[in-house]
């Protein structure tokens, strides 16, 4: 390995894409045992490696220098090795400075809460207290470390008016997960959750349905990165590489999303774009039928809605973590506000807009097999396709007008 990063699990890691992209090296991801950080770190094989958790504090002792700033901060996310010496750095402090700039977040007189503390933790402590936060509370699930606990948190802080997520909690594979709840906090004017995959946590979702400023860690993935590589190659980059290698990973990673009524052309449209687009499309529907076994009308008589809208958010939920996707819903799915939820961790969600008057009756589908139905469904429906896509097309032209309606808004 000459480049790479080190953490103890890394399934879920963009690090490899992002460094390939902003230096034209390669770039390794290397899970690694608790027991073998040492023998890795002492043979020295490497010219330069990030480090994720766990091991951002656990590498100090075999370095040979160490940045004043990293050494503040009591953790190393970025190691260099010039001429078998190991010199720490930590990129993750400016890389959290630019998503918390990037947000319009003043933190300047605030109440900030840190939940979590551990290495991340620590960085999120210095940038917050650097950017004129008045007070900042760190909450752990016990005292070692924190200030105060989760149960102290809510009895005494929820009057915070910033929150930094610097926890595991929400992160792929576990995406459902969620360690606060933002609606309990009043006074919150901003929240950044350190978590990068899913590109949207269930914490930043929430919060930006209250209209608060919100982000999850990508851009500070990215920025980080692209300090870390100028300490690994000696080069400095242009201003705009942040946003640049940014917006190429986003685009690459998130899911086209296609919501909308039963005949509204959702499958027809998602399987021209997985072809111009080359991308995997999947069809909710289809996942459906492949997990209940039967055809979905013959569910729907069998078992009723309810099971059947329990089925569809199980699959929704395990669809929803891919990325890079064509995803096409069934006709109800945003009945349901979870399904909702989770399609926008990694998904835009774009509503296929089409008029009654084109949309056809068919028996394969339970709730709109006659004109009637489809009426009532329209009706029962639209307001919430409405609230629930980040854009609306108009879909009553041909399938290729529709797709480069979508292709042209998701790349703007």
């Amino acid at each position: 390995m000459k480049y790479g990063v080190i953490g103890e699990h890394l399934k879920h890691s963009f690090s490899k894409e992002i460094h390939e992209r902003i230096g034209g090296y390669g770039y390794d991801v290397c899970e690694v045992e608790p027991d073998k950080v040492e023998s890795l770190l002492k043979a020295a094989e490497f010219s330069g490696i990030n480090v994720t958790i766990p091991y951002k504090e656990k590498v100090i002792p075999y370095l040979y220098s160490v940045s004043d700033r990293a050494m503040a901060i009591g953790a190393v996310n970025t190691v260099v090795n010039k001429d078998g010496r190991l010199y720490g750095y930590n990129t993750d402090y400016m890389g959290l400075k630019s998503l918390i700039e990037r947000n319009k977040i003043d933190l300047r007189g605030k109440k900030a809460v840190i939940l979590g503390n551990g290495g991340t933790a620590k960085t999120g402590y210095f940038v917050l207290s650097d950017m004129g936060a008045k007070e900042i509370v760190r909450v752990g699930r016990s005292k070692d470390g924190a200030d105060v606990t989760y149960e102290e948190l809510m009895l005494y802080h929820s009057d915070a008016e910033f929150i930094l997520n610097t926890t595991p909690v929400g992160m792929y594979p576990k995406n459902e997960g969620k360690i606060i709840n933002v609606k309990d906090f009043p006074n919150l004017k901003g929240l950044i959750d350190v978590v990068y995959n899913p590109i949207r946590t269930n914490l930043t979702l929430e919060a930006a349905e209250l209209g608060i400023p919100s982000e999850s860690g990508l851009y500070m993935l990215v920025s980080q990165a692209v300090y870390a590589s100028e300490i690994f190659t000696g080069q400095k980059y242009g201003s705009d590489l942040c946003d640049k290698v940014f917006k190429e990973i986003l685009k690459k990673k998130e899911n086209i999303v296609l919501i909308g009524m039963p005949s509204s052309g959702k499958t027809t449209v998602g399987k021209y774009l997985s072809k111009v687009m080359e991308r995997e499309f999947i069809d909710t529907d289809e996942e459906i039928i492949k997990k209940i076994g039967m055809d979905i009308p013959s569910y729907f008589a069998k078992y009723g809605e309810d099971s059947f809208r329990q089925v569809e958010c199980d699959v929704i939920s395990d669809v929803s973590k891919s990325n890079g996707k064509i995803i096409s819903t069934g006709g109800g799915c945003i009945l349901r506000h979870e399904n909702v939820v989770n399609l926008k961790q990694n998904g835009r969600i774009y509503f296929l807009n089409r008029s009654i008057d084109l949309l056809t009756p068919t028996s394969s589908r339970p709730l709109a097999s006659d004109r009637a139905a489809i009426k009532r469904r329209f009706e029962e429906r639209y307001e919430i396709y409405k609230l629930s896509a980040d854009c609306e097309i108009e879909a009553n032209g041909t399938v290729e007008q529709v797709g480069s309606l979508i292709r042209e808004e998701f790349y703007k």
